[in-house]
């Protein structure tokens, strides 16, 4: 009786094993790079707000950016040996608006390096403000001439081609492209709100995100959090009116979101949990310029929570990645 059910065991793991190929690769990698860039960057912040004499951000830094090269690298791979798949994720309905966190990972890296290597990072944000324009248009035009979409399809991370542009100020300022930043601000920020009134009628009036998307939700926090972060580098560091109301449009839906935590607690991991890394991280950031403008026990508490937050879910979900890659579980068939 044990030998016939050997080879049925080996059979019933064969699709286990022939999973991980190289064309499943999914774009969506790279939020992984969202998420360890700005961790890195509040982590800097964090030093230079409280002195610290060592550098973790340093070192994450080097992990983000290998990270990143061999993200790039995979999926530069893909696209050569398996250019279909790649064609085929740019027309699929969700996992099109992933394809400019390509170009968010190398504004971040833009501004986690400002500070090392000013020369390195003007290079970085110019290819990644480039590239964030030309997915930008790509993305809109897809939306706009379409036989495909549907409300269902509407999610979070449809915002990420959106916060690219938003994000582009906070390295664009401090290198001396002021112009350039308002445009791709104003890009942002304009097609933010309306787009937000679109999630909002399909939250509202329409069946709930499936469970793999409910991560994306915290995508909701990014495009506030880092028009604060913008604005006030557009406004030589002044946190005005329309810097409290974004950051605190920002913390709301932070709050909103943690009064929810029950959906999110039972989720089984999968990797759009890194949809919860770069939100947070903007807001930590976010509050790091209402500590250093504003002042007050209220923002240095909140920092330090948020930041404390931040690489304890950072390094959580790392964790699960690396063994979900162990146990072959990420590139995968869907």
């Amino acid at each position: 009786m044990s030998t016939p059910a050997a080879p049925a065991a080996a059979s019933a793991n064969a699709p286990t094993a022939a999973h991980g190929h190289l064309e499943h690769l999914p774009v969506s990698m790279f939020s992984i790079v969202m998420g360890l860039a700005g961790t890195t960057i509040a982590l800097e912040k964090a030093e230079q707000l409280w002195g610290w004499s060592v550098s973790p951000s340093a070192v994450l830094l080097a992990v983000t950016a290998l990270v990143f090269a061999a993200i790039s690298l995979a999926y530069l791979a893909k696209f050569v040996l398996h250019r279909q798949h790649v064609v085929a994720e740019f027309n699929h309905p969700i996992r099109l608006s992933f394809f400019p966190a390509m170009s968010i990972g190398l504004l971040l890296l833009a501004i986690a390096v400002m500070r090392h290597a000013p020369g390195v990072s003007l290079v970085l944000w110019a290819v990644g403000a480039a590239a964030q324009l030309l997915f930008t248009l790509a993305v809109l035009s897809a939306w706009m001439h379409h036989d495909k979409f549907q409300v269902q399809h509407s999610n979070p991370a449809w915002f990420i081609p959106i916060v690219g542009n938003i994000l582009v100020p906070v390295a664009g300022v401090p290198l001396g492209y002021q112009e350039v930043s308002w445009f791709s601000f104003s890009v942002g920020l304009m097609m933010w709100t309306p787009l937000l009134a679109v999630l909002l009628n399909r939250f509202f009036f329409h069946p709930m995100l499936p469970a793999k998307l409910l991560p994306t939700l915290f995508i909701l926090i990014a495009p506030p959090a880092v028009g604060c972060l913008s604005w006030v580098k557009l406004h030589n560091g002044v946190v005005d009116d329309v810097a409290r109301i974004l950051y605190y449009f920002g913390l709301f839906i932070t709050l909103l979101l943690l009064s929810q935590a029950r959906h999110f607690w039972k989720l089984a991991f999968a990797l759009p949990w890194w949809a919860y890394t770069f939100p947070v991280a903007a807001m930590t950031l976010a509050t790091s310029v209402m500590l250093e403008q504003v002042g007050g026990g209220f923002f240095a508490a909140l920092f330090v929570v948020l930041l404390t937050a931040l690489v304890l879910l950072v390094t959580l979900i790392s964790v699960r990645t690396v063994i979900a890659m162990q146990r072959d579980q990420i590139c995968v068939p869907e």
